[in-house]
């Protein structure tokens, strides 16, 4: 069993960081037509982190360990900790205008708050796998969907901030790796707290609701002069991502 748990969440974690890889996308693919398929993703992830948190994580709480006022408490402090991780990320500001030679601080600081983000989603990925393997199919499924507009969009801060494409392409790429450093931290420390899921799993609830509800939904109203049929269709996208969630609860 335990073997199975590491080599699950290992191969997890590596897939999800080679997502840091798909910036390369970007430049292959139209810009307007890249930008609108990225809206739809977005509405998409936006489902998948909702189901994953609701239909499978909190069900799976209660199951094992109950969801009592303890289970709650950190549920609300996963928000807590994901809303003071973007403050801490987002604090520094520059005037002076970036070139290669002067990338703008925001790409130091998001780089570094990109991979306390990565170290995350690894140790979230193992605490599920720890918890059940079907669980964390299920969150890995939701990481990745998250990570590939994350990544993308990192990616574009970067070349924004002064990086040339490869540069920003390995930089991006280097981030990602923390997935493996916080899935193999939650492992080695798992084995000697055989409760850690108890707390990583509410943990990991509350930041996906906090990713799906303050940073994905308010992307998909920056636009109020969309058409009807641009907001059906994120509508649809996102209610897809509930309902592949809900697909793999049926198929266990």
């Amino acid at each position: 069993m335990i073997i199975q748990t590491w080599t699950y969440t290992i191969v997890s974690v590596v897939i999800v960081s080679l997502l840091g890889l798909i910036g390369i996308l970007s430049l292959a693919v139209n810009d307007r037509l890249f930008r609108k398929a990225i809206l739809y993703l977005v509405s998409f992830s936006t489902g998948g982190l909702f189901g994953d948190a609701f239909i499978h994580i909190m069900p799976e709480i209660s199951k094992k360990y109950g969801f009592g006022v303890q289970a709650a408490l950190l549920v609300l402090a996963g928000i807590i900790m994901f809303f003071v991780l973007e403050k801490f990320i987002n604090w520094r500001h520059c005037h002076v205008q970036t070139s290669e030679n002067h990338p703008h601080p925001v790409a130091y600081t998001n780089l570094i708050g990109d991979a306390m983000h990565n170290f995350i989603d690894g140790t979230i990925i193992a605490g599920s796998f720890m918890a059940d393997t079907k669980l964390g199919v299920a969150t890995t499924l939701a990481v990745i969907l998250h990570e590939i507009p994350h990544e993308i969009g990192n990616f574009s801060i970067l070349v924004h901030a002064g990086f040339s494409k490869l540069k920003a392409v390995f930089y991006n790429f280097f981030s990602a790796l923390m997935a493996v450093v916080g899935a193999v931290a939650v492992l080695l420390i798992g084995a000697y707290l055989g409760d850690l899921p108890s707390i990583l799993l509410p943990l990991t609830a509350g930041g996906f609701i906090y990713i799906a509800g303050s940073d994905l939904i308010p992307e998909l109203h920056k636009d109020i002069c969309e058409p009807v049929s641009t907001s059906a269709i994120q509508l649809f996208s996102m209610l897809a991502g509930i309902g592949l969630m809900l697909l793999l609860l049926l198929l266990d």
